[in-house]
């Protein structure tokens, strides 16, 4: 007995001795926390660093919101959820049901694009096959067929831009392997991003009752995209023409123009003076509601990421937008 009481002494000890020799940072880890609505911590991860000593919260860097912040002045009572998150200085000028799970419509071809630009390349060729091919009745199409073939250049407008449901699974395809494989690579950079309350079930956001997530991981989605000065070109244009090939090599013509309103002029829609619209993404189903988000920036150049969902008509969800903005 007392041979097994030292053993297990020694034991305790060298635990106990490890347990300090992290803690106090000797031997450079640190710890990363991912942030969860539910919880003030969702999961813990161990992270290699070289003597940094230190204790990072998952966190850092982001707005963190567990309760609804109300605006000042905005009215956003048509909004089932709504958001005005400062970038600069990770200030919540807005919450407003921002863990709420909801449908994201279109809103999910971020994460499509922010995958298609972590893992493919923008001048890399997609041919499309049989799985372009949607039935789904009001689905905006861009008319692609099997054999199609464009770059990832082409079709990344042409899904930001049109926000075309077929483009969507053409990246998806091509970048993925399979449809399949490449949701989950969306569902894994979720994870990444800490948007815990997120699962895709598509890339193009057509409804799906395993296909849901947050305002606050929008944001949290979106503000990864806005890295790229690809994906912010893009989402700030206006329209796009192109052509691309079918499987004989015949041309096929695109012009579209963009469905961000704020950015076509004469839409009858305009953001508050002194504030600029980058560019962002529409989305609209009949799960969904209309929806937008956008980064945005202030006469000083701050910027600001802004998120309305479930908004019961366009005229609506343009109106409630700029009247956010104006928190701005």
């Amino acid at each position: 007995m007392k041979c097994t009481n030292k053993r297990y002494g020694a034991v305790l000890t060298c635990l106990l001795t490890i347990m300090s020799f992290l803690l106090t940072g000797c031997g450079g880890l640190a710890y990363d926390m991912a942030y969860s609505a539910g919880s003030s911590i969702s999961s813990f991860n161990v992270i290699s660093g070289l003597d940094t000593g230190t204790v990072t919260p998952f966190s850092a860097g982001l707005c963190v919101v567990t309760e609804d912040v109300a605006a000042e002045n905005a009215d956003i009572s048509k909004a089932a959820a709504a958001l005005l998150f400062s970038l600069n200085d990770n200030q919540v000028l807005c919450a407003k049901n921002v863990h709420a799970t909801m449908n994201p419509a279109s809103l999910t071809k971020i994460m499509t694009a922010l995958v298609a630009l972590k893992y493919g390349s923008m001048d890399q060729k997609l041919t499309a096959s049989n799985a372009v091919n949607i039935t789904e009745s009001g689905a905006v199409l861009c008319g692609l067929k099997s054999g199609d073939s464009m770059t990832m250049d082409q079709a990344m407008r042409i899904l930001l831009v049109y926000s075309a449901n077929d483009a969507a699974l053409l990246i998806a395809e091509n970048v993925g392997g399979t449809v399949d494989r490449f949701v989950e690579m969306m569902n894994e950079e979720a994870a990444r991003l800490g948007a815990t309350n997120t699962h895709f079930a598509n890339p193009h956001g057509l409804t799906d009752p395993n296909h849901y997530t947050t305002a606050y991981d929008l944001y949290l989605i979106f503000k990864e995209a806005v890295k790229y000065d690809i994906f912010n070109e893009i989402i700030h244009m206006t329209g796009y023409q192109t052509i691309y090939y079918d499987k004989d090599g015949k041309e096929k013509e695109f012009d579209k123009s963009t469905t961000n309103q704020f950015l076509k002029a004469g839409s009858g829609y305009n953001a508050p003076a002194n504030v600029t619209v980058i560019g962002g993404k529409t989305g609209t189903t009949r799960a969904a509601g209309h929806c937008l988000i956008l980064l945005v920036k202030d006469v000083n150049g701050a910027s600001y990421i802004a998120v309305t969902l479930g908004v019961p008509s366009t005229q609506e969800l343009y109106v409630t937008m700029a009247d956010l903005l104006n928190e701005i």
